[in-house]
Parts: C-alpha cells; structure tokens; sequence
C-alpha cells in the first residue's frame, strides 16, 4: 500500500556522507550482510567503475529497505555539481529530501543548492548533519550557519552532546533524553546529565521557536513560556515538515551507525507517505495543471532516468505515478503514440534487480528493453491521458571537440555518445556543419571526463579532445570592379571564359545579378559563372573562412565560339572572385552571443569585470527570480568563452550559471583577425 511507502532523495555537497549515510541504513536494516565503504570500493550504491575508480558517485543509485514495517526507498545523488542532471532526476520521484551537511565545513555550496532544488520541486526537507565521530565536528557553528542561511524554520531535533572536544551522546529534544551508542550502533537511553541541562535547554527553545509558527495556539503557549507537552511538539513537527514550515535537524555519524536509527525513525513517522503526497503537474497543451493521484486510478508511470547498458539492455526507472503496475501490462506513451509491455519489472538496490510480479502505487521500479522509451516519458492505462511535466535541468556549456584516435571511429563515436545522451539529461552532441568537428556539451570538466571514459569502457572508443574551432566567416566591406580571364590553349579545343564582376557587400549568401549588354556572355553560360562564385565563396582570401554576405553583378565579359565551356566560365569566376575579394576590404566575422549571467547580487561586480576581459559589453542588469540573485545580461563573442564555465564556478563557488545563445556575427577587431588567420592559415598547411 501507498500508505508504507517513503521515497526520500539523499541530496548535498560532495564528500558530506550521502552514500555512506544510506550504506549505514542498508547494514543496521540487514538488507546488506556488509558496510560498504567508498574508500574500499565496496558499497552497494557506488557500483559503477567509474565511481569506483573515482571514490565519489557520479549517477543517482536507489537503495530500498524496511523499517517498522515501513519501505523506504532511498534514492542517493552526486555532490558534485557537474552531475546536477542526476539530483534533479532523483528529486522528481521524491516525496521529501534528507539534506545531508558535514558536521566539520558544515553548508556548503552543495548545501544550498540541495536546499533550492528541494523547495523547487516543493517537498518537505530534513538535515542530517553528519561525522559526530570526528572530534572537529562543531555543531554550534554549523547549526547556527544553517539557521542563517535558512531561517527559524530549522528546527534542532537530536543534537549532540560534546565533552573535551569529544561526542559522548546525543539530545533528544523532544523527548529530552539522553542516548548513549555503543560500538555497534546500538544506543541506550538515559537522563540527561546535568552539566548538559543548560545546552538542553538552549535549543529546546529553538525547537519551540521553529515549531511555534504551525499554529496560533502554539505560538501562543511559547509566547506565554508555558509548558509545551511532547504530544504537542509531536504534532507539530509532523504538521510543520509536511508543510515544509519546519525543517528537522538530526545529528549523528553515519559511519558509527550513530543516529542512524533515530533518522530512520523519523522518516517512517514522519516523512509523508505517496498517498499524503499525491499531488503531480501534467501538460495539457500550453498550461500545466496540478492532478490528484490515487491507487484507484488508471496506471501510469513516470519513467526518470535511463541507463544504457551495453550487456542488459535499456533500463528504465520509473515511479508508478497511479493505480499499480502488474507484470506483462501494456501502457500508452501519450505523446509518442507508441505502446509499450512492460514484460518484466523488478526493484532494484544498487545494481542488483529482482524480479517481481507487482509494482504498487508510489513505489519505484525498474524495466528492460523499452527501445521507444526514455527519461521524462509517461506511460499510461488512461486513454486520454496528459504527459507528467518533464524533469528540467540547466542547460550544459562546457563544450569540448572530440575525434577518433582510431581511423574511421567515427560512427562508433556518434552512436555510443548518442546512446549516453539519452540516459544523461545534461548532455548535448552534434556534429557541427560549420567546423566539421564532433562537439560535446557537458556541464563541467569532470562531466566530460566522465562520459569520454564510459565512451571508452563501454562502446570500445577512444578520443581525442581539443577545444571547438569557432566558425568565423569571412566578409567584404568595400567594392571591387575586377576582369577574370581564363585561356588555356593545348591541342585541339582550348579553354577560354571572360568575365567582368562588380562585387559589393551583401546581406547573406551570394545576391547575384547581371547587367550585360549584347550578349557579352550568353546567358547559358551564367549559372557557371554563379557555380563558380558558389564554390568560390567556400574560402574567404584571408583566413580560408567561408565567405558570407557578397553581391555579384557580371556587367560584361567575352566568349569564344569555339573555346568557351561551362567549365572555363566557372574557373573565370573564381578568378575574379579571388582578386576581387583582395580589393574589396575583406574582414573576418566572429559569432556574438547573448549570455545570462545568473549569480548572486555580491558576485556582479566580478562578473562584469570578466565580461569586458572577454571583448563583452554588459546590456543590462535585472533581478533573477531566485531571491537575491541577480541577472547580467552581455553580447560576448563565442571565441572567449570556452572556459567561462569553470571561470564562473571557481568566481562564484558553484553558484553562478549561465546561458548563451548566438545572435549575430561581427567583424573582429584588426588585432584579433591577424592573429586568427595566422592560426587558420597554420592549421591549414598542417592538415596537407
């Protein structure tokens, strides 16, 4: 049933003990025999090689267990913040959020964007704050940073107790209480000693002071300073997480199994269940509306995230959304128009699946071999069924080139990429017609890193990676008046075509026209002179950039009865296109984007200065949606911003992001076009 279901994603900064966290709940649960570690390469959910190799999770790893008759399904994320595709993915199917912070850096970057991820997709949220085993764990620095950060709405629920520099237990506060663990885990309840009664107290009125706001008769009691009984407080934190007013902070170690147990009680107690969080957005056209879901209903799943996986096949995760899924059922893509039998179904934990016959409402599960079917799909039993919104991230923009170090890899680069693409929401590849080169678009370096070595270890292929060539084009700002000859004469028919072209600057393409006079050039021969300037126009004279913008007009010329030919009056055209072009003023182009720099309002001052290094000129300012962020707008060209990525993270800590989008081209400065058609022109005779 619904009712015994909790979905909860595992969400924070990298390293703060997420993974670790839900291994700990596999072992004190017994759904495994062995506490994983990371640096042992052992755990459940860190299966895959690269994490392995790496020691840091890289993809979202579902990991169910019971608890007072209650499953849980953990769903355990990357920290690291190129993999935002994967937190976003786990996010989705959740019903709440265990934010988890270490107890020694405390919220970092990762804490906060963990938080916003959260509140945007609107779920109730818990910390966890972890590593008490360490004794430079400070929980009254780190507390006390997540109340600024977050306001009065964290609520202390289990805090430890710290002696020398050393945890010697923890408060319950609610209960107020002392627990006491032991080597394995288990702990012992006891009063609260009385050197510890004053730091009891301390945040037992910060409890208060949290869970006060859920209704006015208890604001009135902590108001009053009167007695707030446990029922009471109980109540309202469980009104208060629901509604997300309150915010419970736990303390303990995941490593030492401490407060492992009182974490997993709260979430079976606590953390609502699908039936309570049965709310879900569906697209009906242009609006998105919010629907109820019940078992009763039709079937329909979400399905989010997919992994292609060389040996079993496409794996499908979803969440059945409504009604349950049985075995053998066939359900209707409503978009796609396709149907799909989901012939088998299993749970799975880590990377092992079991095979089951039924998949209850809120539950999460697992299919093979759906080939029409990919992440942010809905399946449904509901003939006229409307499509669950889509899972959304930020747009990737570290974009590198990527080519085969074997000969004729192509196609296997493009297939096996094309296949990681569809189970990586924030990856993009092309390949690009202006440069001919492969480009990958991630979202950070490591991300890129990442997906290379699965392209490798998966498909077999090995690359080489450069920077992306920038498609410059090339222009004319002035006029030319040239004469093009061709004459060649070498036994029997020669070769011979005349042409006299105006050339002048134009909108885009080739804008031909002619103005000839009695016949000067027959008219049959006009289309090769427009072939000739076509295929001219391939290679600009400065930089061999193709050539954009340019009218032509062929106002005389000559012709021989005998000699001339179609042929003869291209190669004519090409030569006066050369000299032509060498007249005319000729410039390089570069591509201009219009970038959205999204940074909180401390960081605007940076942010401007490294646009104007980067030839940008900064629009305008305006206010972000998210509270106290703010948007700079610029042109900048697409040449300097191939690293902006990491310049921006490494400015903003991980908080900034942008978005750019070509608008138009211009020339580039005299300085710049020298240096860049010395380079074209040296890669050129490299390439011979």
């Amino acid at each position: 049933m619904g009712k015994n279901i909790r979905n909860v994603c595992l969400v924070g900064h990298s390293g703060h003990g997420k993974t670790t966290l839900a291994e700990a709940m596999l072992f004190m649960t017994k759904a495994t025999s062995r506490f994983g570690k990371i640096s042992d390469g052992n755990t459940v959910l860190d299966y895959d090689k690269e994490e392995i190799k790496r020691g840091f999770s890289i993809s979202l790893a579902v990991a169910p267990i019971t608890w007072k008759n209650t499953k849980i399904n953990f769903i355990d994320t990357p920290g690291y913040l190129d993999f935002y595709g994967e937190v976003a993915e786990g996010v989705s199917v959740a019903d709440s959020a265990v934010i988890v912070v270490d107890g020694k850096s405390g919220a970092d970057v990762g804490t906060e964007l963990a938080w916003e991820r959260a509140s945007e997709r609107g779920i109730p949220k818990a910390f966890f704050i972890n590593r008490f085993d360490d004794p430079e764990a400070k929980f009254e620095r780190v507390f006390d940073d997540l109340r600024e950060k977050f306001g009065s709405t964290v609520c202390p629920i289990v805090i430890p107790m710290i002696d020398g520099g050393k945890v010697v237990g923890f408060l319950d506060l609610i209960d107020m209480r002392e627990y006491v663990y032991d080597k394995d885990g288990k702990h012992q309840e006891a009063e609260i000693p009385a050197s510890f009664v004053e730091t009891a107290k301390k945040y037992r009125n910060e409890l208060l002071e949290s869970i006060a706001v859920t209704s006015e008769e208890l604001m009135e009691k902590v108001l009053m300073e009167e007695e707030v009984t446990r029922e009471e407080a109980v109540e309202a934190i469980h009104i208060g997480f629901n509604s997300g007013d309150i915010v419970p902070v736990i303390c303990g170690a995941a490593a030492t199994l401490n407060c492992v147990d009182v974490l997993l009680d709260q979430i079976s107690d606590y953390f609502p269940s699908p039936e309570v969080a049965n709310k879900a957005k569906v697209i009906d056209g242009e609006e998105v509306k919010t629907v109820t879901l019940s078992e009763s209903d039709p079937t329909s799943v979400f399905v989010f995230k997919t992994i292609a996986d060389p040996f079993v096949g496409k794996m499908s995760f979803f969440r059945v959304m409504s009604g349950s899924l049985k075995r053998d059922t066939s359900l209707k893509n409503p978009e796609k128009g396709t149907t799909e039998k989901f012939g088998h179904i299993f749970t799975i934990c880590g990377k092992d699946m079991k095979e089951v016959e039924e998949i209850e409402f809120g539950d999460i599960g697992v299919t093979t071999k759906l080939a029409n079917v990919n992440t942010n799909d809905t399946l449904s039993a509901a003939p006229a069924a409307l499509p669950y919104a889509k899972i959304v991230t930020d747009e990737p923009c570290m974009r590198i080139a990527v080519a085969p170090k074997a000969k004729g890899d192509e196609e296997k680069i493009s297939q096996g990429i094309q296949r990681l693409c569809e189970e990586d929401l924030t990856l993009r590849f092309e390949n690009n017609p202006d440069t001919k080169q492969f480009v990958l678009t991630a979202a950070g370096d490591i991300h890129a890193d990442v997906t290379l070595s699965k392209l490798k270890t998966r498909y077999g292929v090995s690359v080489d990676t450069s920077a992306p060539k920038i498609a410059y084009k090339e222009a004319i700002k002035g006029r030319s008046d040239v004469q093009g000859k061709h004459k060649k004469q070498s036994g029997g028919h020669g070769q011979y075509g005349d042409v006299k072209i105006r050339f002048a600057p134009g909108d885009n393409g080739l804008e031909f026209t002619e103005s000839c006079v009695g016949g000067s050039v027959p008219k049959n021969f006009h289309p090769a002179v427009i072939k000739g300037l076509e295929e001219a126009m391939q290679e600009g004279v400065l930089a061999g950039f193709p050539m954009v913008g340019l009218k032509a007009d062929l106002y005389d010329g000559s012709y021989h009865e005998v000699d001339s030919s179609e042929m003869s009056f291209k190669l004519a055209a090409r030569l006066a296109y050369k000299e032509g072009m060498v007249k005319a003023g000729p410039i390089i182009l570069e591509p201009i984007g219009d970038m959205k720099v999204t940074v909180p309002g401390d960081y605007i001052g940076d942010v401007m200065g490294t646009i104007t290094k980067k030839r940008g000129r900064v629009m305008g300012i305006n206010q972000a949606a998210k509270k106290g962020y703010q948007v700079v707008e610029a042109e900048v060209p697409f040449s300097e911003v191939a690293d902006y990525p990491t310049v921006l993270r490494a400015m903003t800590q991980g908080r900034g992001k942008y978005t750019i989008e070509f608008i138009r081209y211009e020339e580039v400065p005299a300085q710049n076009a020298e240096k860049i058609a010395k380079e074209a022109l040296a890669a050129k005779k490299d390439e011979q």
